[in-house]
């Protein structure tokens, strides 16, 4: 199956499956119709993507009202998911824990949000890159101005690379490439070091803190930070599965112990929703008190946007909007699982899930919205593009690139292929094409665009309904931001950062290193009749030409 075919199967199924039903009024509250329809969702969407293991768990009312498992825990024993016993990686979705261990801090009045967080390090120092300090607050909202990094040390499979998390912050500091609290730029080391602080002031490691002041006062009897697993959760992990020329094979359980508190967590998922409910009750469940409830209000309270028309970063926590209902909340991802945490005040809602390889991506993205489509549908008529569109949408077109990425080190090049590429139509609409298709919008308000159709679903897992454009004082586009993705502000790309023009480079550089080579081979007799000073020369130049291939290439 060619991944055109597979794109375009994914696409009509996310299209039937986020029309709602015509044959009856859907009612969440029949766990009968909730389970047939959640399993309408998943299996076929976890069989067209290869996703040998899924689990869902939704709580409402205060009540856990589905629970369930799909596939294999083990696919060569053919153990099935059992979602009570059988834990899933959360991935990033961890990092709500390290949130909550730093406000039940503050609320102790030993950590300040905004202070700046070398008050608390002991070990080493963030480096003053610029005037203004780092806190727990540009932190906790994916503000702090750092680069990303992760090649090599952010997951690893050997349990003797697991190192002390002070010495993990202090080798792996990354730069610092603007201003603390001028962009979002999803940071897993800046959660890292959260979890260091909280380490560190606490006086109590990381992972027992999490056990102790979270999971057993929540009963999350099926949770752990812990890398390896303790024995009698280990044997109940489901297998970390890779799909390798046609046939599933299982690969080493992934280590992040080194950044832990930014994606360490292994959990079942009636686990993970006792802790969303926790949230949803203000910071109690069967009295069980984690947090006061004003201290829950002041994370769930908006903290940072880069326009007020979209969705915005809370503490720790970011808003996602389905069919107009306010979802708090976090998604997660490792390399063989992807997850998503939801929690709807609104609708009392609590819902988390996990599927498995690299089609659980796509299987968890397809969820939520399927989900909110069929029981809190939206009755919205498509955006009707503005006639005068053209006249001024030429400027928004261009490459852009997410804050998000490397900017000092090798991983630079990994974001070469990844631009997004924005033009206006001759149909006055504005194409935004991402890495697994493209969508059309449609300008609503100035520098705000709405999607033309919300049924087209793209397979990156990317699909905005709203998309808010940065503006300069001269009036230049200078980037956006996507609803639902308020810590990952793209920047606009200069000619020589996009893709084309460094394949492009790259090339002309191969170029020029084959015909320098080939001329040496050509003229290796001459180059043998040669003596003293003049060969030399010769090398000299020869060498001093694959130098330079070298620097272009980079």
């Amino acid at each position: 199956m060619t991944r055109l075919t597979r794109h375009l199967i994914h696409s009509l199924l996310i299209l039937l499956i986020a029309t709602p039903s015509l044959a009856a009024e859907p009612d969440f509250d029949d766990p009968v119709q909730l389970e047939t329809f959640v399993d309408g969702v998943v299996k076929p969407l976890m069989k067209a993507n290869n996703s040998p293991a899924g689990t869902v768990a939704i709580a409402r009312g205060g009540e856990l009202i589905l629970a369930k498992g799909y596939g294999f825990e083990d696919i060569e024993q053919q153990v099935p998911v059992d979602p009570y016993e059988t834990l899933f990686r959360p991935g990033s979705t961890s990092k709500l824990f390290t949130w909550v261990s730093v406000m039940q801090l503050v609320e102790q009045g030993k950590l300040d949000l905004d202070a700046d967080v070398n008050t608390y390090l002991e070990e080493f120092q963030i480096a003053d890159t610029f005037d203004e300090p780092v806190t727990l607050r540009h932190i906790m909202t994916h503000t702090p101005g750092f680069e990303d990094g992760g090649l090599g040390y952010l997951i690893v499979d050997d349990p003797d690379l697991i190192q002390p998390l002070s010495e993990s912050m202090k080798r792996f500091q990354p730069e610092r490439i603007n201003p603390p609290g001028v962009q979002t730029a999803y940071s897993n080391y800046a959660t890292a070091l959260a979890g260091l602080i909280v380490e560190i002031v606490s006086g109590v490691p990381f992972n027992d803190y999490v056990q102790q002041n979270i999971f057993d006062p929540l009963g999350m009897t099926r949770s752990s930070f812990y890398e390896p697993l303790p024995a009698d959760l280990e044997k109940h992990m489901a297998g970390s599965y890779k799909v390798e020329l046609g046939a599933y094979v299982e690969k080493d359980f992934e280590i992040i112990a080194n950044f832990g508190p930014a994606g360490a967590q292994s959990a079942t998922s009636p686990d993970m929703v006792r802790f969303g409910q926790a949230i949803l009750n203000g910071g109690e469940l069967d009295g069980k008190r984690i947090l006061k409830a004003e201290t829950v209000e002041e994370m769930l309270t908006p903290n940072f946007s880069h326009d007020d028309r979209t969705t915005a970063m809370l503490l720790g926590f970011y808003e996602t909007d389905y069919n107009g209902h306010r979802v708090v909340g976090h998604g997660g991802d490792t390399i063989y699982f992807h997850s998503y945490l939801g929690i709807d005040h609104e609708a009392d809602l609590v819902f988390f899930v996990s599927f498995a390889s690299g089609g659980g991506s796509p299987t968890r993205s397809a969820f939520a919205p399927a989900l909110y489509n069929e029981f809190f549908p939206r009755n919205e008529s498509p955006p009707v593009p503005p006639e005068d569109f053209l006249e001024h949408g030429g400027k928004y077109a261009g490459h852009y690139g997410f804050w998000r990425g490397n900017f000092s080190k090798i991983e630079k090049a990994f974001s070469l292929g990844s631009a997004i590429q924005v033009a206006p139509t001759e149909d006055n609409t504005l194409l935004v094409a991402f890495a697994g298709g493209a969508k059309q919008y449609v300008e609503v308000e100035k520098n705000l665009f709405r999607e033309l159709d919300a049924n087209i679903s793209l397979v990156a897992g990317i699909s905005p309904r709203l998309i808010a454009f940065q503006e300069n004082e001269a009036g230049a586009i200078t980037g956006f931001v996507f609803d639902g993705l308020p810590f990952m502000s793209a920047r606009k790309l200069p000619s020589y950062e996009t893709g084309n023009f460094n394949f492009a480079l790259l090339g002309l550089s191969l170029l020029i290193f084959l015909g320098v080579v080939l001329r040496r081979w050509y003229q290796r007799r001459e180059i043998a009749l040669l003596y003293g000073p003049d060969r030399t020369a010769f090398n000299a130049c020869f060498y001093t030409c694959l130098l330079y291939t070298s620097d272009a290439a980079d």
